[in-house]
């Protein structure tokens, strides 16, 4: 059974149908929220990043939001084979010991760990990130107004039923309680000033600001990033950018449907993604009429799990948040499940590299 299937918006698609698809070819790359989702995205991962890529020389955008800003980070490396390898290990084998009488630890608890987590992983290797020859990071937050503009045990949970209703009458209107924050690395170097900055998505479809991302808010927007709400404590006051409570970046951004406008002689907007659709917010969800492809992703390819194929994982799904409650008590068989379906995920990585030895624009589908 085929493991990968390939998805692409109209100008992608005739892009392909006339020039193939090589690495020179791509500008944007975006990595989605989801949470262990991204853990079937690994060996796509140190393939693109670690084979295919090298073989190109122009700049490329990183977009990411929550497990997506870290895998884009993490690209950003040195040696960024090795870090996606351990990302891999880590996300793996997290372990969050809930306390006494209760089935999830607190959000106080994960926070910590996971900032722990983060400051060893990216320690030292942060200047190679911010430096990196081709690759500009873009790491996306979730930036609370009003009622979300602090958190609050009662203030929050009230403001995200405020943020979900002006979401399902129209998706801007949710920007009066949460705007998109983005920390976009320096251009060409660290000296750089924040007004020098652009984005590579025209951002007028969401309340935006944009952030200089340098060493000193790196590891408190990376953590921002990936807090998902009640989870994760938000993260306050990062250095830099407007004060205020900041989020998971999938509750603005989800799957990162976006405007994109990669550069004519880059035109391609490379998403490994596990699933086809690209849902706009973490609020439209359930809100299927969302889920449907635009004129934003006209410049799409999408790389993404034959639906199929998940099937024959362990449990017939992709790894999730569930799983952290139906393991609850047996870490092992967690790691063992999750490991199953890491491994297999180097068939995606496989079929990948040989269709662009050999490019077939009839299996390539319509997003």
């Amino acid at each position: 059974m085929k493991a990968l299937h390939l998805y692409a918006g109209p100008k992608a698609r005739a892009h392909i149908a006339q020039h193939g698809l090589r690495p020179e070819h791509v500008g944007v790359i975006p990595g989605a929220a989801g949470g262990p989702k991204g853990l079937i995205l690994g060996a796509l991962d140190r393939f693109i990043f670690g084979e295919w890529l090298p073989q190109s020389t122009q700049a490329i955008d990183l977009v990411g939001a929550s497990i997506g800003a870290w895998r884009m980070a993490t690209a950003c490396l040195d040696h960024a084979v090795q870090g996606f390898e351990r990302l891999e290990h880590d996300y793996i084998h997290q372990r969050y010991e809930p306390p006494a009488g209760q089935k999830r630890p607190t959000a106080q608890q994960v926070s910590e760990a996971f900032g722990r987590s983060l400051n060893d992983f990216y320690g030292g290797h942060i200047a190679e990130v911010l430096g990196h020859p081709r690759f500009r990071l873009h790491v996306v937050t979730s930036h609370g107004r009003h009622l979300l503009q602090r958190e609050h045990p009662l203030l929050t949970p009230l403001g995200y039923a405020g943020a979900y209703v002006c979401n399902v009458l129209q998706r801007k209107a949710m920007g009066l309680w949460l705007e998109r924050v983005v920390f976009s690395s320096p251009k060409h170097g660290p000296s750089l000033q924040p007004h020098e900055f652009d984005l590579p998505f025209d951002a007028r479809d969401f309340a935006t600001q944009q952030v200089a991302l340098s060493e000193a808010n790196f590891m408190s927007a990376l953590q921002a990033s990936c807090s998902i709400p009640f989870v994760l404590q938000a993260v306050h006051d990062i250095a830099d950018a407007p004060k205020g409570a900041y989020w998971d970046g999938g509750i603005t951004d989800y799957h990162l449907h976006l405007n994109y406008a990669p550069p004519p002689t880059s035109p391609i907007v490379l998403y490994p993604h596990f699933q086809q659709a690209v849902v706009p917010g973490w609020l439209d969800k359930a809100l299927k009429w969302r889920h449907r492809t635009t004129t934003f992703l006209d410049h799409a390819v999408v790389l993404a799990p034959n639906p199929e194929w998940v099937k024959t994982l362990p449990n017939g799904k992709l790894p999730d948040r569930s799983d952290f409650v139906t393991y609850v008590h047996d870490f092992d068989a967690r790691v063992n499940v999750w490991q199953q379906a890491a491994s297999a995920s180097e068939q995606l990585a496989d079929e990948l590299a040989a269709w662009l030895d050999k490019p077939d624009i009839q299996s390539v589908q319509g997003l």
